[in-house]
């Protein structure tokens, strides 16, 4: 599974960015099994956990971003979306995305946890 992910560029404090990843799942039905998340990561730091969305399309959010950043998917599109509301500048980061199909729930908070990840986009915010 390839993972596309982009969206990220430059944005002043409390601006808004989209970020989507587009995976090469070759269909709906099967795009559908897929738990997808996404991470971000500053240097010198671990790889962090920001959002998933589960085959049921319940999502989950990192206590850092509750509030203010949305997750969905188009499943007819093979596609998940991190809308980004109020952007901060700790939010500062590259931003993968992330799939797996045998995660439990417990496990979406690990990077560990995913076989597949996108190239990463950086999201910049600053004045």
């Amino acid at each position: 599974v390839q993972l596309q992910a982009s969206g990220g560029g430059l944005v002043q404090p409390g601006g808004s960015l989209r970020l989507s990843c587009t995976s090469s799942v070759p269909s709906e039905v099967s795009f559908r099994r897929y738990v997808m998340s996404w991470f971000r990561q500053i240097p010198g730091k671990e790889r962090e956990f920001v959002s998933a969305i589960n085959r049921d399309n319940r999502p989950f959010y990192a206590d850092s971003v509750k509030g203010r950043f949305t997750i969905s998917r188009d499943n007819a599109k093979n596609t998940v979306y991190l809308q980004m509301n109020n952007l901060k500048p700790e939010d500062t980061a590259v931003y993968y995305c992330a799939a797996d199909q045998q995660i439990i729930v417990s496990s979406y908070f690990s990077p560990d946890s995913y076989d597949y990840w996108g190239q990463g986009t950086l999201v910049t915010v600053s004045s």
